[in-house]
């Protein structure tokens, strides 16, 4: 028989109480679950769904429950980089971010076994086969109808799993080395093509605008020339008409006068005859009988000065010198302002407007081109006159 200590059955009942109070704080911890604000929890117990756990405490049965917690709040999956073939056979490279949120927990838990990982599996081949129905222009332009297409391939099937795809956005296509060599090189070709553009464009406006300048120039000097020559026409007229005005006075009576004063210059001499011309004599006989208290004849034939007849005044124009002196300073006043603003306007390009754009002209030329194409396929049948409708217009 064995004895057992006074003091070990003295202890005994202390530890019975700790035993229970411990099994009790763990019966207690077990049945409350504390649900945070953003998420659920789908509550089994003994491998029978019950329910799902809202946020805050809950009381489960202690045990013999298991939790599995579904975060609501929107969640990013990243979709791994994926090869692809396109429609016109080239590889590309791609990969994606696909935003998801769980609307149902319940099937989230009992649809899928792990709903992040099935999504991220089926937007992969979804992207795949997105990338495979396009050409590889399209996947390079096409962004928005790419995630477009993909997330409504997701659509369908995550709503099954109580998961909603709330977008795809695709990171980056990159095309094989090969091909964007072959891309580089092309883009490379059409910028030289369009340099070849500008510089034949620009070429063309140098010289239509030195030929306008020129032409410009010359039309300016032609009429300097020209009003040269007229004022200088028109001086000489004024000139004559105005020497012509001066004689008009000069008559026999300014021979007379003259004469007048040769005698006074006679009839100061010591001489006390004198000798006159017969022509003289007549003509201070026509001047006597104008003067005053004259004894001369009036049949006498009239001192009349010599005058221009109305052909030769009209030719010269001696009724209209003031009218003459008035056209010529009229037709003098050149505008030469507005010629110079004209000639600026050309050289800097302001009056110069028909000069085409570089990607009018490529557009042209490639709808040139597949017009000769058209015709090529189509043979003889074409007629000139259908080829000249067909030719489109170019500057």
């Amino acid at each position: 028989m064995t004895l057992v200590p006074l003091q070990a059955l003295a202890f005994a009942p202390a530890i019975v109480v700790l035993l229970v109070l411990a099994l009790a704080i763990i019966t207690v911890y077990s049945a409350i679950e504390i649900v945070n604000a953003y998420e659920k929890r789908a509550l089994t117990v003994l491998g029978d769904y019950r329910k799902l756990l809202e946020p805050g405490i809950n009381f489960v049965p202690p045990f013999v429950n298991k939790t599995y917690p579904f975060d609501m709040r929107t969640q990013t999956l990243d979709v791994p980089r994926q090869e692809a073939i396109t429609r016109d056979n080239s590889p590309v490279t791609a990969d994606a971010v696909v935003y998801i949120k769980v609307m149902d927990a319940k099937k989230a838990f009992l649809e899928v076994d792990d709903y992040k990982r099935a999504v991220s599996n089926l937007a992969q081949t979804t992207l795949r086969a997105v990338l495979g129905d396009m050409d590889l222009d399209d996947t390079l332009s096409k962004r928005q109808e790419i995630n477009g297409r993909i997330r409504k391939d997701l659509d369908e099937p995550t709503d099954e799993w109580g998961v909603r795809v709330e977008s795809v956005e695709v990171r980056e296509v990159n095309p094989s080395a090969d091909v964007q060599q072959a891309m580089e090189q092309q883009t490379s070709a059409e910028r030289k093509r369009r340099a070849m553009i500008l510089e034949a464009q620009g070429e063309r406006r140098s010289a239509v605008e030195s030929a306008e300048g020129e032409k410009q120039s010359n039309i300016i000097r032609a009429q300097g020339e020209k009003q040269s020559q007229i004022l200088e026409a028109q001086g000489d007229a004024v000139s004559t008409v105005l020497r012509a005005k001066s004689a008009e006075s000069m008559g026999e009576r300014a021979v007379i006068d003259k004469g007048m004063e040769t005698l006074e210059s006679i009839g100061q001499g010591e001489s006390t005859t004198f000798v006159l011309p017969q022509e003289l004599s007549s003509m201070l006989g026509r001047y006597g009988k104008h003067l005053t208290g004259s004894d001369v004849k009036e049949d006498g034939q009239d001192l009349d000065s010599l005058d221009f007849d109305e052909e030769t005044r009209e030719l010269i124009g001696l009724d209209d010198i003031d009218e003459i002196i008035g056209n010529i300073d009229q037709e003098a006043e050149l505008d030469v302002e507005e010629m110079e603003q004209e000639a600026e306007a050309i050289k800097t390009g302001e009056a110069t407007t028909d000069i085409q754009d570089p990607d009018e002209v490529i557009a042209e030329m490639d709808a040139d081109e597949s017009i000769e194409g058209s015709k090529s396929m189509e043979g003889p049948s074409v007629t000139d006159e259908d080829e000249g409708e067909l030719e489109p217009e170019t500057n």
